[in-house]
């Protein structure tokens, strides 16, 4: 353990060069050498996080690690998507909150309803170096500019901002994915040209051979409609289309936005999946699961296929990867409609309006924000990511690291990783995406050499049979997304959210029926969905998105 310096000015007094002598600062690349935390004045900082990651356990090594070296102690409130909109409710109605909120709410209520603080002034100070270059280039699309509160940075964004050239061989985005059991069975086909025709041929010939998967019925289609998780089911459309996923709507070359759950697009898909409703491949449990009974039953393996967001559901994958099953977890197809060109994959895009802020009743702000300062200093990023040099991975030939298989089977373990990761609180931390100063990737996985040793012989066998070396690689080649993009992250107005809950409403009430109902029900069943949407003042909704493309074009 090393003292703060202290020096001696001309007339022999003491001066003060650095953190009180109070303030006893270890050793090593990992302490606070502001002296703001240290173990000699412990700090508790209360945290809540939105997110589907596990809470850590007792005897979490990371956490040991923050008591030692930063005399930090967390106090987590960890509340997954189904029921943050209560929690805010309560949050916002009692004015008292965390000392770190972490939110995922693309509506701001906690950022309109005054619940954090606005950031700039202390970032200017000088005080956090690590976050002050990690806004600087971005600060303008991370920050709030609507009229609720004060125009400013109050949320770090949790994903995507790139330091250096982004990595990876995992694919995160939408698609509608197949078990690789039902692709070996087929034979190894051609995903090329893929159809909603063909994809639901592969998993009806499959589940018609296995109606069971370990003792449980198995289940063709999921459809993913679960409160705050409703665009499994509603963005299908405009993918199959060929736009990327702007949320809810279309934008076309000329910059113009109009919803699409009206439209023909959205028609053909729904047909689709009421005939295959009818057929009994979409699982008649769909509208009625919960976000984690969802993830529970793509876990179970008997799930052939859905539509989702790979990051959505990774916890499943985690579960049935840590279990041997690799035959049960999924393969991106990216089915279109005649004469549209896949636009699947895009460019990873910042997470705006999603992270962590500082609260406005945190009596402890600048503990607050210099935690989440040294979070994000690259050993920090590396202990969070890559683990402890030397226990969970080495540094080799080059400053490549690498890891052993232990180290790799302990990663793909849920109950080791709670015990060595602190993955929730990860999962909203500011981080540094793409790679560290030293050329090596921010995570395993992002890693080429790595990504590729992780692979059991199960997935290098799929990867051979298409001639691929990563996941990514199933996707279109990514172009570079609109200077706008994406749409569903532009901040509306009250007007325009109240506008963008009714036709989520709409949705909701609406399309299950369709989906369920008898086939020779559907126009009837589409026609009512229809006249619901006319009875919604869409165009300010619209109005609002054109005017945010509009404002982005000019400004970013």
């Amino acid at each position: 353990m090393s003292a703060g310096l202290v020096a001696c000015s001309s007339d022999g007094e003491p001066e003060d060069k650095g953190p009180s002598t109070a303030a006893v600062i270890p050793e090593g690349d990992l302490a606070d050498k502001s002296g703001t935390l240290t173990p000699s004045n412990p700090t508790t900082l209360t945290t809540w996080i939105t997110s589907a990651q596990q809470a850590p356990a007792a005897d979490n090594k990371i956490t040991k690690l923050l008591k030692e070296q930063l005399g930090v102690t967390l106090e987590y409130e960890i509340v997954t998507p189904d029921n943050v909109d209560q929690k805010i409710g309560v949050m916002l109605a009692g004015g008292q909150y965390p000392d770190l909120v972490g939110t995922t709410d693309l509506k701001m209520r906690l950022l309109e309803g005054g619940a954090l603080l606005r950031l700039d002034d202390m970032l200017a100070s000088g005080d956090y170096p690590n976050l002050a270059t990690h806004v600087e280039d971005d600060i303008k699309k991370m920050s709030y500019s609507g009229e609720e509160v004060e125009p400013g940075l109050y949320i770090f964004p949790n994903y995507n901002r790139f330091y250096g050239e982004p990595t990876g061989g995992t694919y995160y985005g939408p698609a509608f994915w197949i078990q690789k059991r039902v692709l070996e069975d087929a034979g190894w086909p051609d995903l090329s040209n893929m159809t909603l025709d063909r994809y639901f041929e592969l998993i009806a010939d499959y589940k018609a051979k296995n109606p069971e998967t370990e003792g449980a019925p198995t289940v063709g289609f999921e459809v993913l409609a679960s409160t705050g998780r409703e665009w499994g089911m509603t963005n299908p459309p405009a993918l199959l289309a060929g736009s990327p996923n702007n949320g809810g709507v279309i934008v076309d070359d000329s910059n113009n936005a109009q919803i699409y759950a009206d439209k023909d697009v959205a028609k053909d898909f729904y047909k689709v999946l009421n005939e295959q409703y009818a057929a009994g491949l979409v699982d008649p449990e769909s509208f009625t699961l919960t976000f984690d009974q969802y993830v529970a039953k793509l876990a179970t393996g008997a799930v052939l296929g859905m539509h989702d967001q790979g990051w959505d559901f990774q916890t499943a994958t985690d579960s049935l990867r840590s279990a041997g099953k690799d035959q049960y977890t999924y393969v991106p197809l990216m089915p279109v409609y005649d004469g549209a060109e896949p636009w699947y994959a895009d460019r990873p895009v910042m997470n705006t309006n999603q992270g962590f802020g500082v609260s406005v009743s945190s009596k402890q702000p600048e503990k607050a924000l210099k935690f989440l300062d040294l979070m994000l200093s690259e050993p920090w990023q590396k202990v969070l990511s890559w683990g402890i040099e030397g226990e969970d991975y080495q540094v080799g030939e080059g400053g490549l690291f690498t890891r052993t298989e232990e180290q790799r089977a302990n990663a793909r373990d849920l109950t080791w990783r709670a015990s060595n990761r602190l993955e929730a609180l990860l999962d909203m931390l500011p981080k540094h995406n793409g790679q560290f100063s030293d050329g090596n990737a921010y995570s395993p996985d992002d890693q080429p050499e790595e990504f590729f040793a992780t692979l059991t012989d199960y997935d290098r066998n799929v990867m051979e049979q298409y001639g691929k070396k990563t996941w990514l690689e199933f996707m279109n080649p990514q172009p570079e997304n609109p200077k706008y993009y994406p749409a569903w992250n532009i901040t509306l107005s009250d007007d325009a959210n109240q506008v963008n809950q009714q036709l989520t409403d709409a949705n909701v009430q609406n399309l299950p029926k369709i989906i369920a109902g008898a086939p020779g029900d559907f126009e009837a069943n589409w026609n009512a969905y229809v006249d619901t949407i006319k009875k919604i003042d869409v165009k300010v909704y619209e109005d609002a998105i054109n005017a945010g493309i509009q404002e982005r074009l000019a400004n970013w």
